[in-house]
């Protein structure tokens, strides 16, 4: 479909720029018309190779985006604004052009005489399974905008988990980061010049110098071979992760580690009950909720017991006895849950098992700056330990040899 440049004026003589793609020049025209714009300029976009259309499309478009269309949209619907219109204004005011372009794509879309729901589906990329089927429940309801909302709100919550955890993480990576580089820095500029002075020592060096000069003339001869070692194991790693088996198993890892793995537990936990709850309220049925509580919960392990789950109830039993056979669902959730079966809701104690992990994650995270120090600063210790015996010793030997001369 041809793209149009325009430039037009709204009714308050603001200029406005853009890009249309429609049928034709025309069918620009008439779509500025229907915005409210009057049209100054239209004109073709040109087939050309555009470096910053192809930085764009690496641009990812963040949880932060979707939030604020989320809330703006469910505004717009809530104010009774069609459904044209209001995607015109959201793409109007977004200045991140690639979610631009997806908007122009959903109003083409919308023309056409496809629902929402439908538009979304067709950016997979940008809109989730849980993203399209809670539009989708909305339309079919009338309550587009409760969805709308419910939606920014999980957003808002899976957002403040993530920035949670690379808080506390942030400390540690700054310094291992900072030991590696320099341990590079003293294996390139500073140790060459003690082992040229070791050499000239008629005495027995020490067991942690001799480590030290070894682990020197290996940097120095082969650490093009060690990068290229390092390198092709991270790329390896890589690869292997994006796969289903190797993905399935890193997450399945994930949950055994012995500081972060409560963490990401925990937080897949919560996940799971608020989008399990929310479904639950939206009224979707229950196969279909828990196989998108399975395609976003964020762990591929949790993932594969969900399904499980899944064609366990297809097959009658209940969802709190399913679980408990799986033997990953902590009691607390799995006696609530078989609470809310009972008592009809269901969807209110998972949120309340929702923010109870949010608790527990919060302090965990609050508590793992305080678990890691004494371990960082004991690996640190070491190193500058081991680093100031290999160094120091030789002189220390070499003066007590002179005095006992």
């Amino acid at each position: 479909m041809p793209a149009f440049r325009y430039k037009a004026r709204d009714q308050a003589g603001s200029l406005k720029t853009g890009i249309l793609q429609t049928n034709g020049r025309e069918a620009a025209i008439l779509q500025l018309d229907g915005m409210g714009f009057i049209p100054i300029l239209v004109e073709e976009q040109r087939e050309q190779f555009n470096w910053q259309e192809l930085l764009d499309r690496f641009r990812p478009i963040k949880s932060d985006d979707l939030i604020v269309l989320s809330r703006q949209l469910a505004t717009l619907v809530n104010a009774g604004i069609p459904l044209l219109r209001g995607i015109d204004a959201l793409a109007m005011q977004t200045e991140h052009p690639r979610l631009q372009r997806v908007l122009a794509s959903i109003r083409h879309d919308l023309e056409a005489g496809t629902s929402l729901a439908e538009a979304f589906a067709r950016h997979p990329d940008v809109f989730d399974g849980l993203y399209v089927s809670l539009v989708r429940a909305g339309e079919a309801a009338g309550v587009l905008d409760q969805m709308l909302e419910r939606l920014a709100i999980l957003a808002e919550h899976d957002a403040d988990v993530k920035s949670k955890v690379k808080s506390a993480t942030r400390y540690p990576k700054i310094v291992v980061v900072a030991v590696l580089i320099a341990c590079v820095v003293m294996f390139t500029f500073v140790l060459p010049k003690f082992m040229t002075m070791f050499a000239t020592l008629k005495l027995e060096l020490p067991l942690p110098t001799r480590i030290l000069i070894g682990a020197n003339d290996l940097f120095q001869q082969y650490w093009w071979l060690g990068a290229a070692i390092g390198v092709g194991t991270v790329v390896a790693v890589k690869r292997y992760l994006r796969t289903p088996a190797g993905a399935l198993w890193w997450d399945t890892v994930k949950l055994k580690l012995p500081v972060f793995g409560a963490i990401f537990l925990k937080s897949a936990l919560s996940r799971f009950s608020r989008v399990f709850g929310t479904l639950v309220r939206s009224g979707l049925p229950i196969l279909e909720t828990l196989e998108i509580v399975g395609s976003t919960v964020g762990n591929r392990r949790i993932a594969q017991v969900v399904t499980e789950i899944r064609s366990r109830v297809q097959s009658g039993q209940g969802i709190a006895e399913t679980m408990k056979e799986t033997k990953l669902f902590p009691p607390v959730l799995l006696q609530l849950i078989s609470t809310g079966e009972e008592s009809g809701k269901l969807e209110e104690l998972l949120i309340k098992v929702s923010q109870y992990y949010d608790r527990d994650v919060d302090f965990l995270v609050r508590r793992l700056s305080a678990s890691l120090e004494p371990l960082l600063l004991l690996v640190v210790g070491g190193i500058v330990l081991f680093l100031a015996l290999a160094i120091f010793m030789p002189w220390w030997n070499m003066v007590g040899a002179i005095r006992g001369g």
